[in-house]
């Protein structure tokens, strides 16, 4: 997340903006927590919106009076955990040739790639699922090959639930406590970033 873009979201929770952080603060202002919802859902399913932006702002609105923390914790929450299981279908309902075969003409992956991630999915689908919610662009990509590895809906359900609430929380935990001060929240965000990316190093180097 750059500081450009944090720094047009400072602004804009005061003013006014127009773009990508124009439409979040108007959609949460006109929705309240339910557009917090809509946001994270849309956020999972297409990944240019980024929670990163969408959260500590809700964070920030709640500060000010604006919103209920509850809710907009519960509706952040149900917005991910439906998009993730939009995609789990959608994979579960690939499978794992015909997602190869999409993704065989995609620059820079191959179908042979996409084989090896589902290896590495088998060996730790649990913890994939889990950290995968921290990680921009792995929090949408993940729920496909749960899906079409034919995952229990319930422990996918479980370690999604558990890894976005974490993770939203975080973020709407920061924009609570920081408020305007987004450089600020850029910076903590990508400590969390980087213990994630480090993490998974790990576990990559062991599988």
């Amino acid at each position: 997340m750059s500081s450009a873009l944090l720094t047009t979201t400072a602004a804009a929770a005061q003013e006014g903006a127009s773009g990508l952080t124009g439409l979040v603060l108007d959609v949460v202002e006109r929705l309240g927590p339910v557009g917090v919802g809509v946001l994270g859902f849309l956020e999972v399913v297409f990944p240019p919106i980024p929670s990163e932006v969408v959260l500590p702002l809700a964070g920030y609105l709640v500060q000010q009076g604006r919103m209920a923390l509850l809710p907009v914790v519960l509706l952040s929450l149900v917005g991910t955990v439906a998009g993730s299981f939009v995609l789990y279908w959608l994979g579960a309902a690939l499978g794992r040739d015909r997602l190869a075969r999409l993704v065989d003409g995609v620059p820079l992956l191959t179908a042979h790639d996409l084989h090896r991630a589902f290896g590495w999915f088998d060996r730790h689908a649990s913890t994939a699922v889990f950290t995968g919610r921290f990680i921009p662009g792995v929090r949408s990509f993940i729920s496909l090959p749960a899906g079409a590895s034919q995952m229990s809906l319930l422990r996918f359900g479980l370690l999604t639930v558990a890894g976005s609430a974490l993770w939203n929380g975080a973020l709407i935990a920061l924009g609570l406590a920081l408020g305007t001060q987004y450089e600020l929240v850029e910076r903590y965000s990508q400590w969390l970033d980087y213990a994630v990316y480090a993490a998974l190093a790990l576990l990559v180097g062991r599988g």
